[in-house]
C-alpha cells in the first residue's frame, strides 16, 4: 500500500497543468522536434517521438503544429538546435527536485533556474545530487472502486512493472517508460481507463508537505515551470492540498 491522498494529490497537479495548456504546446513542440532529430521521424520506430506526440494530442495540440515540429527535427523545416539538460537541487524542506530543459542558451537557462531556487527558497545541488532517488517509468492512475485484483491480472498480462494500492483507493500501474503507451492500450482493451497517465520520473521515497511549507513548495514548482526552457520539473514531495 501507498500512503498520502494520491488520487487528490494528482488530481491537482493535473489540473494546474492544463490551466497552462497554451503555453504546453510549445513545450511539447520542443520534444517533438528533439525526438524526431534523435530518433527519426517516424513514431513506429522512435518511442519518445511517439510519447511526445501522444502527450500533444492530451492537449489538444493541433496536427499542424505537431507535424511541423516533426519536420523542424527531420530539417524538413529550419528549426532551433534545442539541448537537453538537468538540473538537480532542493526545494522546501529540503524535498527533491529535478528539473528538465530543453533550450538553445545554456547560460540563459541555468540563470533562470537558479534564481528560481533561491528566489523561492531552494538551492540547486550538484549533478546526481537527488536523480538517484527517481525512478523513470509510465505511470498510469485509476480511480477508487476500480476492481483492483482484475485490473492487476490485466496489467501484469500486458507487462506493466507493479500495481500499488493507495490508501485513497486510487490504483497505479507503474510501468516500463517506453513501453507505456502500449500497456495503456491494452488495458484500455481490457475495459480500464486510466483518470491520468504520464511518463515521469516518479520518487521512489514521497515526502508531504502541510500548510505554509506547502504553499511555499508549489509556488517554486510553478515559477519553474513557468520559464520557458524548462519542460518538466519532478518531486519527491506530496503536497496537502
Amino acid at each position: 500500500m501507498a500512503g498520502h491522498s494520491k488520487w487528490a494529490n494528482i488530481q491537482h497537479r493535473k489540473g494546474r497543468q492544463d490551466e497552462k495548456r497554451g503555453a504546453a504546446f510549445s513545450k511539447i513542440a520542443k520534444e517533438i522536434t528533439v525526438a524526431a532529430k534523435m530518433g527519426g521521424g517516424d513514431a513506429s520506430f522512435n518511442p519518445r517521438l511517439r510519447l511526445a506526440i501522444d502527450k500533444g494530442k492530451g492537449v489538444n495540440m493541433p496536427k499542424d503544429k505537431i507535424d511541423n515540429a516533426i519536420k523542424k527535427g527531420t530539417g524538413e523545416l529550419e528549426g532551433v538546435d534545442y539541448i537537453e539538460i538537468r538540473y538537480e537541487g532542493y526545494g522546501i524542506s529540503g524535498a527533491a527536485v529535478m528539473v528538465d530543459c530543453l533550450t538553445d542558451n545554456r547560460t540563459r537557462t541555468v540563470a533562470e533556474v537558479r534564481h528560481a531556487f533561491n528566489k523561492y527558497g531552494g538551492n540547486m545541488g550538484t549533478d546526481g545530487c537527488v536523480a538517484f532517488m527517481f525512478k523513470h517509468c509510465g505511470q498510469l492512475l485509476f480511480a477508487p472502486g476500480t476492481d483492483e485484483a482484475a485490473l492487476m491480472d490485466a496489467a501484469i498480462e500486458a507487462g506493466a512493472d507493479d500495481v500499488l494500492s493507495n490508501d485513497d483507493g486510487s490504483i497505479e500501474v507503474i510501468t516500463p517508460p517506453y513501453d507505456y503507451l502500449t500497456i495503456k492500450e491494452a488495458l484500455e482493451a481490457a475495459g480500464f481507463s486510466a483518470e491520468f497517465g504520464q511518463v515521469t520520473m516518479k520518487a521512489e521515497n514521497e515526502t508531504e508537505l502541510t500548510g505554509d511549507d506547502a504553499l511555499r513548495m508549489q509556488k517554486l514548482i510553478d515559477v519553474l515551470e513557468s520559464l520557458d526552457d524548462v519542460q518538466e520539473v519532478y518531486t519527491s514531495v506530496v503536497l496537502d492540498e
